[in-house]
């Protein structure tokens, strides 16, 4: 019996937008979701709001029948800093260690941890302990952050996972977890999750698998600072990533200068392939917190990389991984700091007065303090462009800013030829900037979100959250997501200032959201939430 016409036609209308819906929707697999650094998703459906739900009186995290358009709440712990990433079917996030207070092989809680759940139903699948380290630094290192857990954001490539995990080590994990086995090369996970002088726990079924592990603290003599937050690059056989060198305590000097800033891995054996040689650690004001991107430029790819010593570099990316570890070639640097950012009255302002903790601060954070600045942030690369900004840690209090857009088709020092407009109406920044529709959204820690038009950074809005702002906007279906120390905001994308709507989590949103497959993630300090 053949179909009618008429059903014929609704049929393949119903057909063609069902493979409408699975080509639009796509997985979000690495910090920023794509190699540009640019948070922009081609996802639909959106909400504008939604109700995150209150806690459970009888404890177990949120009551779902309080939720509104929640497809489910996952628990992470008390310090929720990186951001959560989507691939496969799985959802990754990285947390600190409290829930590992519930599992008995652990004597006590400390560290971080790496958690997969389920993509459709937010089941915990695996988890990662990443303990603290103390032994192997050197005498005058300040690594106490550690406490603040795993800060990369999980890179997820086939049925691998790749991060920075809370003592500064290169993890390249199993997607399937000890769910499958052991897999190996890597076989020491029992030790390496119970710690320094612990006795090796037992592994079970959702304990995650480490394939392999590099250590550039013992491998390379990397000191990092306060806490180890770079996300990792994947370009073809190779991971970049920033080591998160630094200062030492007292914050006097770099404690070890020569050790590099950025480096390269094998993806499939964490071998080292590749190491700035540029003396970049010698510059550093603070220490080297920056995420790489990458992108094409006159069909070479160039890796993007925000120096702690304020400078924004371009790298060319290896062809293939290297039979012997090789220096990276610099394509072009471009300083970030204008010389009435470093000087005052023909001096050089020193950086750490901009602290407003300091006794001897002049800074008064009000937002109108002048002086140096590191990048932070990940430099994005669009349309031959790079947008970044500079910024300090949070602590340090207000300050003046400074956002550039940079020619990136060009090559060597391009200080003083690249810039295509640079905007100083911010404060500091520690923020990725977002470009869509013609439009720049940049935050800054004082809680504005600036809208600029990427062409010449002329200003079209400014929003004042009134609230510290860490994390980025997302932009998604005509919307703008962006969560701050108090709540997490909805906007309407555009050049006209339009808020949706105002979320209380019960918990800062220092992370930034995502969206992937139809879904809109967002993690506070204690939980994640999948939103349809």
């Amino acid at each position: 019996m053949s179909m009618p016409q008429e059903c014929r036609a609704a049929l393949a209308a119903v057909l063609v937008a069902a493979w409408c819906h699975v080509v639009a929707a796509e997985d979000w697999p690495r910090w920023c979701g794509h190699n540009d650094g640019n948070m922009v998703c081609s996802e639909s459906g959106l909400p504008e709001s939604f109700g995150p739900g209150e806690k459970d009186p009888k404890g177990g995290g949120i009551d779902m029948a309080t939720t509104r358009r929640v497809k489910w709440v996952a628990r992470l712990g008390s310090n929720a800093y990186g951001n959560p990433t989507v691939a496969g079917g799985h959802v990754y996030v990285g947390t600190d260690d409290l829930t590992l207070a519930e599992d008995p092989r652990f004597s006590r809680s400390k560290g971080g941890l790496v958690k997969c759940f389920d993509e459709q139903s937010g089941e915990l699948l695996w988890q990662l302990a990443t303990p603290v380290r103390t032994k192997g630094l050197p005498r005058d290192a300040l690594f106490t952050h550690q406490h603040l857990g795993v800060c990369s954001s999980p890179t997820v490539e086939g049925d691998r996972v790749y991060l920075v995990g809370t003592a500064g080590d290169v993890l390249c994990l199993d997607t399937a977890g000890q769910a499958d086995g052991n897999q190996g090369p890597y076989l020491d996970e029992g030790r390496f999750m119970a710690g320094e002088g612990r006795k090796p726990v037992e592994l079970g079924a959702k304990d995650g698998d480490i394939v392999w592990r590099y250590d550039p603290l013992v491998e390379l003599g990397v000191c990092p600072h306060d806490a180890a937050s770079c996300s990792v690059l994947v370009c073809g056989d190779l991971l970049y990533l920033g080591t998160s060198n630094g200062v030492d305590g007292p914050h006097e000097k770099v404690v070890v200068p020569d050790a590099p800033a950025i480096i390269v891995l094998d993806k499939h054996t964490g071998r080292l392939a590749a190491k700035e040689e540029i003396g970049l650690s010698r510059r550093l004001y603070h220490a080297q917190w920056s995420s790489p991107s990458s992108g094409q430029v006159h069909g070479k790819t160039l890796v993007f990389f925000g120096g702690g010593d304020a400078h924004c570099y371009a790298f060319e990316a290896l062809a293939k991984s290297p039979e012997k570890p090789a220096a990276l070639k610099l394509v072009w640097t471009y300083d970030c700091l204008p010389e009435h950012y470093k000087y005052r009255d023909g001096k050089l302002i020193p950086y750490y007065e901009g602290d407003k903790r300091k006794t001897w601060s002049t800074n008064k954070n009000d937002g109108n303090y002048l002086g140096p600045s590191q990048v932070i942030a990940t430099p994005v690369f669009h349309e031959d462009r790079v947008y970044v900004a500079v910024g300090q840690d949070p602590a340090h209090g207000r300050g003046r800013g400074i956002l550039h857009c940079i020619d990136a088709t060009q090559a060597g020092d391009v200080t003083k030829t690249a810039c295509i407009w640079s905007y100083e109406g911010l404060d500091r920044s520690i923020s990725t900037v977002t470009v869509a529709g013609g439009l720049v959204y940049a935050a800054d820690v004082a809680g504005r979100l600036h809208c600029l038009d990427a062409a010449d950074g002329s200003v079209r809005w400014v929003h004042d959250m009134k609230a510290e702002t860490w994390g980025s906007a997302l932009v998604a279906d005509g919307k703008l997501y962006l969560g701050n120390q108090r709540e997490l905001l909805i906007l309407a994308a555009g050049p006209e200032l339009k808020v949706l709507s105002k979320i209380r989590l019960g918990a800062a949103v220092y992370s930034t959201p995502i969206a992937a497959n139809g879904v809109l993630f967002v993690a506070s300090q204690k939980y994640l939430w999948a939103v349809q």
